[in-house]
């Protein structure tokens, strides 16, 4: 019998099945063949919100939750954020190798000399109410970029994809920004192509009467890290909403509105947010242990800590904490800081938290910088979004070129009534 298939016994049946196993999967479409009788449609997995299922095959970036691993194209997230740029990691998640000099020069102007967003576009932001929040305008904008761009729709051709994604790359940052401005009735900055592309982004925001803007370098080499550390993250709930999209051959603005409006949600972009309330909420480092006893009686929530994949301390959380002391060195220190440190420090202690693996993730200090850097709230999926384009349209990109893909279409379990007749009005 061969080492590489599962055996399955059908006790309903008594028949047995030798079933493939290719890379630690075995296909569920193998499973079909698993029925009573003729009429039986097959045996079907049930998994809700994928927990043990893969959708695809990918070579972008590698996660071992267990041992707290993350790479992209096999470079460990630390060296990445030591060494690296956003642009050159955007550039090795897009095209598989790191670029060398000439390439990168390239790619950089590529990006810079796409920034800038039709007028039209800019009158549409500003139809939005006052009080619009930024990542509605962002995702609204972003899928109105399609009917700029209707070329776009034509994705069998390699030539325009790449056009398409060196513009949204270029283009979120101002899209970004733009929504910042409108939300605060200030006049827009654009974009500012002697500017690096942290730089530009902070030159966008917070500009006001300067002849011409300079971010302090360690923010502006902080927002860089911060980009890094979240350019992708494997098949989350967002990168699977693209490749849902995608799959029925949208074009890629639509696509990633869908998934930059999956990262919308509380319980993904948001994460950060539910921190500082959290922090908030307990108020002062002499709160913490009385908040972590309430935490244990089930009275509350631990945000910050814990993660879907992850059950080791996220490596992105190590390297957020070490740039949290640079950004305070020039900001000032964040009151929550304490907080955060105290809370972290008897979480890590106490067996409770330690047994259900229970460690500090990325959200957990990246809200606190983000603040820091006096970047409301508000900006905090938004600012998500910006580097996780780059990995949004890999993905998209991979899952078009793979044969194995078509649309996305996931079977169900019926539970509803069987088969009844109409009554009319008058039986019922």
């Amino acid at each position: 019998m061969p080492a590489d298939t599962l055996s399955i016994t059908d006790n309903r049946t008594g028949k047995s099945y030798e079933i493939p196993i290719s890379q630690g999967a075995i296909k569920a479409t193998d499973l079909r063949q698993i029925r009573t009788d003729a009429e039986d449609f097959g045996l079907m997995t049930y998994d809700p919100a994928f927990m043990n299922t893969a959708s695809t095959r990918s070579a972008i970036t590698y996660l071992d939750g267990d041992r707290g691993i993350l790479r992209y194209r096999g470079y460990p997230i630390e060296q990445l954020a030591e060494n690296s740029t956003y642009l050159e990691t955007a550039y090795l998640i897009l095209f598989g190798e790191l670029p060398n000099a000439q390439q990168l020069a390239d790619w950089d102007f590529e990006i810079t000399h796409h920034t800038f967003l039709h007028e039209n576009t800019k009158r549409l932001m500003e139809a939005f109410r006052y009080d619009a929040h930024p990542m509605g305008m962002f995702i609204s904008v972003v899928a109105a970029l399609s009917t700029f761009y209707p070329e776009a729709s034509q994705i069998g051709d390699a030539d325009n994809r790449l056009l398409q994604i060196k513009r949204l790359i270029a283009k979120v940052p101002t899209i970004a920004a733009f929504s910042y401005r409108h939300s605060l009735g200030r006049p827009i900055v654009y974009p500012d192509n002697d500017l690096s592309f942290p730089g530009n982004f902070l030159n966008m925001m917070f500009r006001m009467a300067e002849a011409k803007y300079q971010s302090n370098p360690v923010l502006e080499r902080a927002l860089d890290v911060l980009f890094i550390l979240h350019a992708d993250h494997e098949q989350n709930c967002s990168t699977n909403a693209m490749r849902a999209i995608g799959s029925s051959q949208v074009d890629p603005y639509s696509a990633l509105a869908g998934a930059a409006a999956a990262l919308y949600g509380p319980l993904h972009g948001g994460a950060n947010e539910a921190v500082l309330r959290m922090l908030h909420q307990i108020g002062s480092k002499a709160n913490v242990p009385a908040f972590i006893d309430k935490v244990k009686q089930g009275d509350g929530r631990l945000m910050g800590f814990g993660h879907r994949v992850y059950k080791n301390y996220d490596p992105r959380a190590k390297i957020i904490k070490r740039t949290a002391d640079e950004v305070f060195e020039i900001t000032g220190r964040n009151p929550l800081l304490d907080i955060a440190l105290e809370l972290e420090r008897i979480a890590l202690e106490d067996d409770y938290f330690v047994s259900r693996k229970l460690y500090p993730n990325v959200d957990f200090y990246s809200g606190i910088i983000y603040q820091a850097m006096k970047l409301p709230t508000s900006m905090f999926p938004v600012l998500f979004a910006i580097p996780r384009t780059v990995g949004w349209l890999t993905q998209w990109a991979e899952m078009l070129a793979d044969p194995d893909q078509k649309i996305a279409r996931p079977r169900q379990i019926y539970t509803g009534p069987e088969a009844r007749d109409y009554l009319p009005m008058g039986k019922r």
